[in-house]
């Protein structure tokens, strides 16, 4: 990969990152613990990561945070994450420059399914919207009403048993009785 100049990559991704609003605080720890392994592997086009490790640089606790957030910044454009189903062999990552001679953000030719602004053409979970969407235009919609109006008098009923006996335990008690 040409040189890429640390300090113009990184304010360029800060401010990728803050125009981009499906971003948490997750995939903005994980991009920068990849980022971080990218400077120490000297900035080659590819380098192989341990997921443990990463996990411990971007302080994630959980493996399936951990590759929901690794596959949705790959399919964001970020990065290309080429996982390796091998436990002995590391899962290979192909970081994008934010920063190039000409002042692009990126250079459009390394990425795939992106706008000109690094945004995915398609959500990553619109086939999960879809089949959801589905499923809830099949009920009758008076049967949607009736759930929505019994599930919120069973809201409202536990709020007021909840201020009066915080407990729930009833005054009638046999201490002789094995819990």
């Amino acid at each position: 990969m040409e040189d890429i100049n640390y300090i113009k990559h990184l304010n360029a991704v800060f401010v990728h990152i803050s125009k981009d609003s499906r971003l948490n605080p997750t995939h903005i720890s994980l991009y920068f613990g990849l980022f971080y392994l990218w400077n120490t592997n000297f900035f080659r086009d590819e380098f192989y990561i341990n997921r443990d490790d990463v996990m411990k640089l971007s302080k994630i606790g959980s493996r399936t945070t951990y590759h929901r957030c690794i596959k949705e910044l790959s399919y964001w454009c970020y990065f290309e994450y080429l996982p390796s189903h091998n436990s002995f062999h590391g899962s290979k990552i192909r970081m994008f420059n934010f920063c190039t001679s000409g002042g692009q953000v990126m250079d459009s030719s390394q990425t795939k399914n992106c706008t000109s602004d690094g945004q995915a053409l398609v959500s990553i979970n619109k086939h999960i919207q879809t089949v959801i969407n589905k499923k809830n235009n099949n009920k009758p919609q008076s049967f949607k009403n009736s759930n929505f109006q019994n599930s919120k008098n069973q809201n409202k009923q536990q709020a007021v048993d909840q201020y009066q006996d915080n407990l729930k335990t009833t005054t009638d008690k046999d201490y002789n009785e094995p819990l």
